[in-house]
């Protein structure tokens, strides 16, 4: 079985420092683990759209699209089948709202916070996702 979802970093500049709006998910063991917004596509939407309503749906910030930061796939299994999954990252630039998870529909985020993107490599829990701070750094580093 086939899954696409799309997310990713979505970062404001307003303090003069660079900082992404990340999410905190609770594991199977009840830990607290950071993580990058992201969602399934609905309907015929487009990964950039998914993305972006995602991304304003789990950390209450909204956002347009400005550069492509790479794919994460892998497998896993739920209820005896192995599913195959794909993730679309962006980088958005914050365009408005406010921090918050009030608006998650599926309520998967705990907490919602901006984090410095220097940090990010320290911060989120999971090596793929990691990679794709890297890419963001070297983006925004780039004037991209």
């Amino acid at each position: 079985m086939e899954e696409v979802s799309a997310g990713g970093i979505v970062v404001e500049t307003s303090t003069g420092e660079a900082r992404a709006a990340l999410i905190a998910r609770l594991n199977r063991a009840g830990r607290l683990e950071w993580c990058l917004p992201k969602g399934h596509l609905e309907g015929d939407e487009t990964p950039q759209e998914a993305a972006v309503r995602e991304v304003a749906e789990e950390t209450g910030i909204t956002g347009v699209v400005v550069g492509e930061l790479g794919t994460i796939d892998y497998w896993f299994s739920v209820e005896g089948r192995r599913i195959h999954k794909t993730v679309h990252h962006y980088l958005l630039e914050a365009t408005g709202g406010a921090i918050s998870v009030e608006g998650d529909p599926d309520a998967e985020a705990v907490e919602a916070a901006w984090v410095p993107v220097a940090e990010l490599g320290k911060r989120l829990a999971f090596s793929n996702e990691r990679r794709i701070a890297r890419a963001a750094s070297e983006l925004l580093a780039s004037g991209g």
